[in-house]
């Protein structure tokens, strides 16, 4: 299939080298047009001037950008997505936004005779590399299914969840989740070292035990080796994607107090200047309080 990837950050990247290695036709556009080359030099892919000329010949578009602004810019700008879609496309949109953000975008998609589904994925980048992403989607289940031989380069499990926006949603729940998850391995780690015990074989232990989740197991290196191991997923992408989900949970009245706590420790370690740290780098903060 001919394919269009808008955003060539790390998990873009990483999406375009699977889709690449599938035998699909690539093209990657990024407002940082140094990352887009760096991209197509390691996946093959060609670069496009922009978000529109990526478009122009797109059966799939797959997007993934960093947080709210950029995917409304991207699409609405003279020179962004909506502008070159083709009638039939199909536009995944893996980003992390509000599900308000997706669901304001859809009519303008559909305008264009072209489907939007939000496609948002639970992973890392080595989980990207492997082929075992998990994939949320909300939207019509036919684009859905003209879009899965793209999807399924990347994804292990792809999850049908309803209208647009469902999948956003559950984007938010689930990283409500792996964000609180990676601040209890943080304290718990920082708590044994304090204690004495060796970080490795405390390590070993919280995999083989009852709290050895895939998250654990594949933030290994990253919590035993801090800033020796490249950045998956930086601490400051982590304090954007609280705030939304601070603002779901007031939009549908849930209490969340462990989310809150989690946030205002990252939002601590942010301001502290490690914003660009990888998420395991809470741990690195609570070493150095």
């Amino acid at each position: 299939m001919r394919v269009a990837l808008v955003g060539a950050g790390r998990m873009g990247s990483a999406m375009a080298g699977r889709i690449a290695e599938a035998g699909h036709d690539v093209v990657v556009f990024n407002r940082t047009r140094s990352r887009a080359e760096e991209a197509a030099g390691r996946t093959g892919a060609k670069v496009a001037e922009s978000a529109r000329v990526a478009a122009e010949s797109a059966e799939v578009c797959l997007v993934s950008l960093a947080d709210d602004a950029a995917v409304m810019a991207t699409y609405l700008d003279d020179s962004g997505l909506i502008a070159g879609l083709q009638p039939g496309a199909v536009v995944c949109d893996a980003s992390t936004v509000a599900p308000s953000t997706v669901r304001s975008l859809t009519p303008l998609v559909a305008h264009k005779d072209a489907t939007l589904l939000d496609t948002p994925v639970s992973g890392s980048v080595s989980v990207v590399e492997s082929g075992t992403l998990t994939v949320m989607v909300g939207g019509d289940e036919s684009a859905l299914d003209r879009a899965r031989p793209v999807l399924e380069t990347f994804a292990k499990s792809i999850f049908h969840l309803g209208d647009v926006g469902a999948g956003a949603t559950m984007k938010l729940v689930v990283n409500s989740l792996v964000h609180s998850l990676n601040v209890a391995v943080s304290e718990a780690l920082v708590l044994a070292e304090n204690a004495g015990l060796d970080r490795e074989t405390v390590y070993d232990i919280f995999e083989a035990g009852a709290a050895g989740a895939p998250y654990v197991k594949y933030k290994r290196e990253a919590f035993l080796k801090p800033g020796e191991v490249p950045v998956a997923f930086s601490l400051g992408l982590v304090a954007k994607d609280q705030q939304l989900i601070h603002d779901l949970a007031e939009l549908t009245a849930t209490r969340m107090d462990q989310a809150e706590a989690s946030r205002e420790l990252v939002a601590e370690a942010v301001q502290a200047g490690m914003g660009e740290r990888d998420i395991s780098g809470v741990a690195e903060f609570l070493r150095r309080r």
